[in-house]
C-alpha cells in the first residue's frame, strides 16, 4: 500500500506537504499540489477510509433499504434500474452503496446504520408503515425516500397522476367507455393513480362500477390473474383493463388466453413502468413509462446535498415526469 511518506520521497518534499496537497489545503502553491496529486495518482494511493473518516466525521458510504415485500430482490426490474442508476450517481460524487437489512438481532434500520457510520440512507424499497422505517425517518440521519413523502424529508416520485391520467385517455380515445383499474397496496403511489383514475373518467362524463376499481398488489401475477377473472366474470365486463405495473399485466394476460380471449380484439390491457418486459410482449404493451435513470440520480442528488450542504438542503418533494409508452395492447374499440 502507498503511504503519504512514499509520495513525499517520490516527490521530494515533505509528508506534511503532501498531506496538505491531498486535502486541498490553501496554505499550498497550485503547481506543488498539482504535481503530488499527479504523483499520488500514478503510485496507485488511496487514502485510508478510517483516517478519512476520522479528518472529516464522513465515511463517504450511503445505506440504502431495499426490503422487497413481493421477494423479488433485485431482479425486480423496476426498482432494480433505479439502484443502478443510483448506484452510479453516488459513484461520480466518491461515495459508496452498502445495503441495510434487519435481520442482525436486535438491530433496526437506524441502528443498522449508526453501527455502521453511514453518511445517509436511501429508502428505495420498503413497507413504509413499518415502525423500523418510521424510525429511521423520524432520525436526526439524512433520508431520502423514493416513492414515498414523510414530513420533513425528502421523496422522490414519478408523476403518478399525470400517467395515469395519459392511459386513461388514451384508452377513452381508443373508444372504450367500461374501463377498470387494479390497483396495488395501500400507499400514496397508489392513492395517487387511484385518485387520477377516478378524475379523468369523470372528467369524460363516465361514471365508474366499484367493482371496476379493485385492490391486487403490485409486481404479483397472482392477484392480477384473479381479478382479471372476476372482471370478466361480470354481467357487464370492461371492455379495458389497466393493471399496477408491467409485471402483474402477465398475470392478466394468462387469465385472458385461458379463456380463448385475445388482446386486444376481445379485451384490451394496459399496464404501468414501461420495462423492457413491455416491449417483447405480443402484442406490445402500451404502459406508462416511468425514468428509472432520472428516479435514481435525482434521489442520489439530494441525499448527497443534505449531507453535504444540510444548511441550503431543503425537504420537499420531486417530481419525475412520466409519459405514456403506446404499444398495441389498447385497441379501438366500438360499441356494437
Amino acid at each position: 500500500m502507498v503511504s503519504l511518506k512514499d509520495i513525499s520521497k517520490e516527490c521530494g518534499v515533505s509528508v506534511a506537504a503532501v498531506s496538505k496537497a491531498l486535502h486541498d489545503a490553501p496554505d499550498i502553491g497550485a503547481a506543488t499540489k498539482q504535481h503530488i496529486c499527479s504523483v499520488a495518482e500514478k503510485m496507485g494511493y488511496f487514502p485510508n477510509a478510517s483516517a478519512r473518516a476520522l479528518k472529516t466525521k464522513k465515511t463517504n458510504n450511503l445505506g440504502v433499504v431495499f426490503k422487497d415485500e413481493a421477494g423479488r430482490g433485485l431482479t425486480h426490474e423496476f426498482f432494480g434500474a433505479v439502484l443502478d442508476s443510483f448506484k452510479k450517481e453516488a459513484e461520480t460524487h466518491g461515495y459508496d452503496i452498502t445495503f441495510i437489512h434487519n435481520e442482525m438481532k436486535n438491530i433496526s434500520f437506524l441502528n443498522h446504520c449508526r453501527y455502521r457510520n453511514f453518511d445517509g440512507a436511501a429508502i428505495v424499497c420498503a413497507p413504509f408503515a413499518n415502525k423500523e422505517i418510521v424510525e429511521l425517518l423520524d432520525s436526526d440521519l439524512p433520508v431520502v425516500a423514493i416513492d414515498y413523502a414523510y414530513k420533513g424529508r425528502t421523496g422522490v416520485m414519478s408523476n403518478n397522476a399525470n400517467g395515469m391520467g395519459e392511459i386513461v385517455s388514451y384508452a377513452y380515445q381508443q373508444g372504450h367507455r367500461r374501463i377498470a383499474y387494479i390497483y396495488g397496496e395501500t400507499s400514496r403511489v397508489s392513492s395517487e393513480r387511484v385518485k387520477a383514475f377516478y378524475d379523468t373518467m369523470k372528467k369524460f362524463g363516465l361514471n365508474v362500477p366499484d367493482i371496476y376499481v379493485r385492490q391486487g398488489v403490485f409486481h404479483d401475477t397472482n392477484s392480477s390473474e384473479k381479478i382479471t377473472g372476476d372482471l370478466l366474470e361480470l354481467p357487464e365486463p370492461p371492455t379495458c383493463i389497466l393493471y399496477p405495473d408491467d409485471f402483474s399485466a402477465l398475470g392478466g394476460i394468462a387469465e385472458i388466453n385461458k379463456r380463448g380471449l385475445r388482446i386486444p380484439e376481445n379485451i384490451s390491457i394496459g399496464g404501468f413502468d414501461g420495462s423492457s418486459l413491455s416491449s417483447v410482449l405480443s402484442p406490445r404493451l402500451t404502459t406508462v413509462w416511468q425514468d428509472t435513470d432520472q428516479l435514481g440520480r435525482e434521489t442520489a442528488r439530494r441525499l448527497i446535498q443534505l449531507i453535504e450542504h444540510p444548511e441550503t438542503a431543503l425537504a420537499e418533494v420531486v417530481t419525475i415526469d412520466t409519459k405514456i409508452q403506446i404499444g398495441e395492447s389498447i385497441g379501438i374499440y366500438r360499441e356494437t
